[in-house]
């Protein structure tokens, strides 16, 4: 019995009771799980207290949502009587009565009436340049200067080869006369007196070359003196000074191109061509007008001068040349240009901005601004454009409402907030 009893107490805990034994364990396991909750917890918190107020705060910049609109109808607020609710802001313009130009517009380029490649017509030196490059000169303007001195030796030579030949026919002449004297004494024979004459016409056609050599010097002499054939602006120079040149150079020394006034040629389709030929053969002037690149800038006025006899068979296009004054110089030559012919003048007709015109794959046409501030698609047809203006042929009448900024989010009956153009607000309807 006292043997059990130490054994008893000797034993260990898990010994004496392996249930009791697990029931510390349990409890730690337990205490970490609360913990690990606890945690999560007081994370989750902290981020609903950080993004709570930012996206309420965002809710409230934005303002209240535009509902899905439904098939067939405008944009309609999801509450029921919450004014304004998916409403589009837009702004209309009114189509009003006016006139407007019917133009044909092809594109062209700026060609110079004259351009002269200037040559040297006699061989030398060039001695003298006696412009600028870009320089605007007038015709006659002295503008280059080969060496003279051989053509002045050739005049001086020519000069006293006349002055022999002449002495030469006057004494013929006065033998001439003599002989005549003779023969009507019978002093000399006939065929003295038909020598004479011979001889005399022979002076006569060698004096007559001798001036035209002396001529031909002083024509060379002037050729190294050129002088400015039209008036109108220098190009490059081409040929430095000291340079040898030569009548026989392919190239030339300076370039020279009129700048006023200047044309336009520019094409103009084949099934446009009837009305410009009527008008034109009825002697009218036809006026041009001569735009940059992106049709932004006017660059000038000008009147059609001349149409080309033949039809370009590739493109089935005409040329047609228009004529322009270009003091301000706004016109380059070889600059490409937008030509714009007036070949009618509506009057009185329904007149909208172009920007209130839309285009799909079938149809060209308006939104058009109802009185109850809802809108509405209404095809139209097109007569002209002029500027910021389109004239309508069909479709609207002066005194409607058109969309012109805000197309892009309507539907058919959607319901708008408008302004007018001119910055006059429309209330919409309640």
């Amino acid at each position: 019995m006292a043997q059990h009893e130490t054994n008893l107490l000797e034993a260990k805990p898990a010994e004496l009771n392996p249930v009791l034994d697990t029931v510390p364990l349990k409890r730690s396991s337990l205490r970490r799980k609360q913990v690990w909750s606890f945690l999560v917890g007081a994370v989750l918190g902290a981020v609903a207290f950080f993004y709570w107020p930012v996206s309420l705060h965002s809710r409230a910049a934005k303002g209240p949502q535009p509902d899905v609109a439904r098939s067939g109808e405008g944009s309609q607020g999801k509450g029921k009587g919450k004014k304004g609710s998916g409403t589009v802001q837009v702004i209309a313009a009114q189509a009003r009565r006016g006139d407007i130009g019917v133009y044909i517009t092809g594109l062209g380029a700026v060609t110079p009436v004259y351009t002269v490649t200037v040559k040297s017509r006699v061989d030398g030196e060039l001695t003298k340049i006696l412009f600028t490059e870009g320089q605007l000169v007038k015709k006659g303007d002295l503008l280059v200067e080969i060496d003279p001195r051989p053509y002045e030796v050739q005049l001086a030579q020519a000069q006293a080869q006349l002055n022999r030949d002449a002495a030469l026919e006057k004494n013929a002449r006065l033998d001439l006369e003599r002989y005549r004297k003779l023969i009507a004494e019978d002093a000399i024979p006939q065929q003295q007196l038909a020598t004479q004459e011979a001889l005399l016409s022979q002076y006569e056609a060698t004096v007559a070359g001798d001036q035209a050599a002396i001529d031909s010097a002083r024509l060379n002499l002037d050729y190294c003196h050129i002088k400015s054939p039209i008036t109108g602006l220098v190009g490059l120079r081409l040929v430095d000074p000291g340079n040898i040149v030569h009548a026989s150079d392919t190239g030339g020394m300076l370039v020279i191109t009129q700048m006023d006034p200047i044309s336009v040629i520019f094409t103009t389709a084949e099934d446009q061509l009837q009305p410009v030929l009527k008008k034109w053969r009825a002697g009218q002037q036809l006026q041009v007008e001569a735009w940059d690149r992106d049709l932004k800038n006017r660059l000038g006025v000008g009147r059609l001068q001349t149409i080309d006899n033949q039809i370009d068979p590739s493109t089935g296009t005409l040329r047609l040349r228009a004529i322009f004054d270009n003091k301000a110089g706004m016109l380059f030559p070889s600059q490409f240009v937008n030509a714009k012919m007036l070949v009618e003048k509506e009057r009185d007709i329904t007149l909208v901005p172009s920007s209130a015109i839309q285009r799909n794959s079938q149809n060209t046409y308006v939104w058009l601004l109802k009185p109850d501030q809802t809108v509405a698609v209404r095809d139209v047809t097109l007569l002209a454009s002029e500027g910021d203006n389109t004239g309508i042929a069909t479709g609207l009448a002066p005194g409607d409402m058109v969309v012109t900024v805000g197309v892009d989010r309507l539907r058919n009956g959607s319901r708008v907030n408008s302004e007018s153009a001119k910055g006059k607000s429309r209330k919409k309807s309640s």
